[in-house]
């Protein structure tokens, strides 16, 4: 007779088969052999993408690991997954879907809540229903973005791996304090709202969110008049949310390594250092950004005393604010 565990573990195995997508039944060392694949490698890229270690013996792996093995080998054999970047490659594409996961997971427990109490028994039978709707969508937007991703690489110089750009950084002002004086459904909702308000301004400006840290966006923008509307527009928006704080703002020009989805280099310090010399409400850009907004009437430009910051003993800020000319 099965007990409580025994139904449990077997409802967990039913789920998870259901979103693998196949039954378990290799080992890393038969997926490895099969699909051409370095046994090391195999294991290094494993750990790379994130996942706890298993032995090479284990018989963990389904047949869609092994297509996902052939797919990689078939990658290396056209020379477009080079060896010296592939594990970067696995963590970037690990980082990006695991954060993507948790939300899912916590869709998917909200959904087993509003349905009572019985459907943790019936968890496999609603996991078949909507895992296939949230591939779908996924790969819906993953196209899109990729579309767009290509549309940009091939309007620019392909060969440039540090792209002229205007690197932004905002975060909220006292927004550690904030959180001592709000419940976990009130810290929910002001970050919901920041995630919301920063999407909805940054994309219709033409800028891209490079990537969101609890109280902080970092972003970009091809031309420094996108991202100076973008910041004002920003510091406007969250302004108008009443549960939000202040945004501090700092915007930095100049070439930038774009590497995995992320940037590098001085400028995205600097605009970090800008940012964390603004006053609350407020936009502070470099020199680069000022002088490109100089004869641009939609932008008024204030030069500030130079400050002294880690790594930059006299950088000079400008502090933006909008113009009278245009909108």
């Amino acid at each position: 007779m099965s007990g409580p565990d025994d139904d449990r573990l077997a409802r967990e195995l039913a789920l998870e088969e259901i979103v693998l997508g196949a039954p378990r039944g290799y080992s890393r060392a038969d997926v490895a052999e099969i699909a051409g694949l370095d046994l090391e490698e195999a294991r290094r890229l494993w750990r790379a993408l994130g996942f706890a270690e298993v032995p090479d013996d284990a018989r963990v792996f389904t047949a869609r690991d092994l297509d996902a093995a052939r797919a990689l080998a078939r990658l290396i054999e056209l020379g477009l997954f080079p060896q010296e970047v592939r594990e970067a490659v696995a963590r970037a594409i690990a980082q990006a879907l695991a954060r993507l996961t948790v939300w899912q997971v916590g869709l998917l427990g909200r959904l087993f809540e509003a349905q009572g109490p019985e459907v943790g028994r019936e968890s496999a039978a609603v996991a078949a229903d909507v895992v296939p709707v949230l591939e779908e969508l996924q790969s819906f937007v993953w196209r899109r973005h990729l579309a767009a991703t290509l549309r940009r690489f091939a309007a620019s110089d392909a060969a440039d791996e540090t792209p002229p750009l205007v690197v932004g950084f905002a975060d909220m002002v006292g927004f550690t304090r904030a959180t001592r004086r709000r419940s976990w459904a009130e810290l929910g909702e002001m970050i919901e709202r920041f995630s919301a308000a920063t999407t909805d301004v940054i994309t219709a400006g033409h800028g891209r969110i490079v990537k969101t840290v609890g109280d902080e966006v970092l972003f970009v923008a091809d031309e420094a008049a996108q991202a100076a509307a973008v910041a004002l527009a920003l510091a406007e928006r969250v302004a108008a949310e009443p549960p939000l704080p202040e945004l501090r703002i700092g915007l930095a020009a100049g070439p930038v390594l774009v590497r995995f989805g992320d940037v590098y280099g001085e400028v995205v310090n600097i605009a970090a250092r800008l940012r964390a010399q603004a006053r609350p409400g407020t936009v502070l850009v470099d020199r680069a950004v000022a002088t490109a907004l100089a004869d641009d009437p939609r932008f008024a430009l204030q030069r500030l005393r130079p400050v002294a910051v880690r790594g930059y003993p006299h950088l000079h800020p400008w502090l933006l604010q909008r113009g009278g000319g245009g909108a």
